[in-house]
């Protein structure tokens, strides 16, 4: 194999059972971000029973933020390792158990204040595993996946997390949270409907990456690398950014573009459903429909890119995404006073684009990634996204800032979706000039120790 050969040329098609495996792991870990982290812990942990809005809203980003630097640190490391060892998979299924135990264990947090800090210990634990978890498991496509398809398996992949997000969402509210008695005669009271939710969740996350790890397996090394430390791992993975940089520059100027605009999609994500309720009056059921609507189109919309992705390729997936993102996000603005008709509809339309937008951004680095290096370069990804994480909300709250030093409303918050527009746009422009398909021709396997 030569140098310039991508680890996606270098393998045979899949089965269409292996690549259902591999996205039976996004069905089965995404509960934790979309039930754990968004809608149902997160909002547990900052409720009065655990201290005052103020401690436990600035306990929750401090440990969000401490959770964020340790991904930043380890992901490229361990990724690296991984490699080294040819055991991406069994570190994937060791992470996955690993997190399905955080997830379980987040019912011990009763709603008192003395919990505050296990709970949140155990949310910015279960976020680093998450994510390391995710760098081993996108690094698997090119045992999956080929130059033709990847597309489609990427947003077959992606879409798969969505619907299995929601619908598990959707099964506590309805079997536990929303009843005044639920199943098994699971009430409210000591928090018990959201502490059994989080025992599903680590059940529900056990049981469908079943398959992922009966169908995948780590690949078989010729030779045995040598063991390395931490300090030594990170003056490698120094010096595989300089390759990089040297051998084909606009890999980095794809993970500094995407850093953005993926910047910009969580932003979204985060601050839509604050947009609905506090702008557009939605109430707490109709944020939750909207919610569940929301991830139902966007799953879709995902799977269905996918092929387009393959046809066209990933960056104008990329752009047209983040362009037609940008054009709903600056109507939502300026339609702030037409009732909740035009958020629903805005809305709707902005979730079909968000979720290929992130697929695409996979399958633009899958594609130039060499043999080898998948879990390296994969843990580059998360480290970049991490790194300016703080970007998108701090835009929005500067525009909310803006929007109240220019007008004369006691509500300003429907300008902070112009803070983030002005990120996807900025992704947008930086995602213009970067090539598809340069090669890390410097970067053959065994040129990492």
């Amino acid at each position: 194999m030569t140098t310039d050969e991508t680890a996606l040329a270098a393998h045979p098609p899949a089965s269409k059972k292996k690549i259902l495996s591999w996205a039976l792991w996004d069905w089965g870990t995404q509960p934790y971000h979309t039930v754990i982290t968004t809608f149902v812990f997160s909002v547990y942990i900052t409720s009065d029973s655990f201290g005052s809005e103020n401690t436990t809203s600035t306990s929750l980003a401090v440990a969000t933020a401490v959770a964020g630097v340790l991904i930043a640190l380890l992901a490229p490391v361990l990724g690296q390792n991984a490699d080294r060892k040819g055991r991406n998979i069994s570190t994937l299924r060791n992470l996955t158990w690993l997190l399905s135990l955080i997830s379980a264990a987040l019912f011990f947090v009763k709603p008192h204040p003395g919990y505050l800090w296990v709970g949140l210990g155990l949310l910015a634990l279960g976020s680093v595993v998450a994510q390391v978890a995710e760098v081993n498991y996108n690094s698997a496509m090119d045992d999956i996946a080929t130059e033709q398809n990847v597309g489609k398996i990427s947003g077959f992949g992606w879409g798969m997390g969505y619907l299995g997000g929601i619908i598990v969402l959707l099964l506590i509210y309805f079997l536990f949270i929303s009843p005044d008695v639920g199943l098994f005669g699971v009430t409210g009271d000591e928090g018990l409907d959201i502490r059994v939710s989080m025992v599903v969740c680590g059940l529900w996350t056990l049981l469908f990456t079943i398959p992922t790890f009966v169908s995948l397996k780590d690949k078989r090394k010729t030779t045995i690398a040598d063991r390395v430390g931490i300090v030594e791992s990170y003056r490698l993975l120094g010096r595989s950014i300089a390759r990089i940089w040297r051998s084909s520059p606009h890999t980095i100027y794809f993970l500094l573009a995407s850093a953005l605009f993926r910047d910009g999609l969580a932003g979204v994500f985060t601050f839509g459903a604050v947009i609905a309720a506090r702008t557009y009056g939605f109430g707490d059921g109709e944020v939750i429909i909207f919610g569940a609507v929301a991830n139902i189109v966007a799953g879709l919309a995902t799977i269905a890119f996918g092929v387009l992705d393959d046809r066209i390729g990933p960056k104008r997936v990329i752009l047209i995404s983040l362009g037609s993102l940008v054009v709903l996000g600056t109507l939502i603005f300026f339609l702030h006073d037409s009732g909740k008709a035009a958020f629903w509809v805005c809305g709707m339309l902005m979730t079909i684009f968000v979720g290929p937008a992130q697929s695409a951004s996979r399958t633009f680095l899958a594609r130039i990634i060499p043999e080898g290096k998948a879990g390296e370069i994969f843990g580059l990804y998360a480290t970049t996204g991490r790194a300016i994480s703080f970007f998108a909300p701090t835009m929005f709250g500067l525009s909310v800032a803006f929007g109240a030093a220019v007008t004369d409303r006691a509500n300003t918050q429907y300008w902070g979706i112009l803070g983030v527009v002005l990120v996807l746009l900025a992704g947008f422009l930086v995602m213009l000039p970067v090539r598809e398909r340069q090669q890390i021709t410097d970067l053959a396997p065994g040129s990492i120790r």
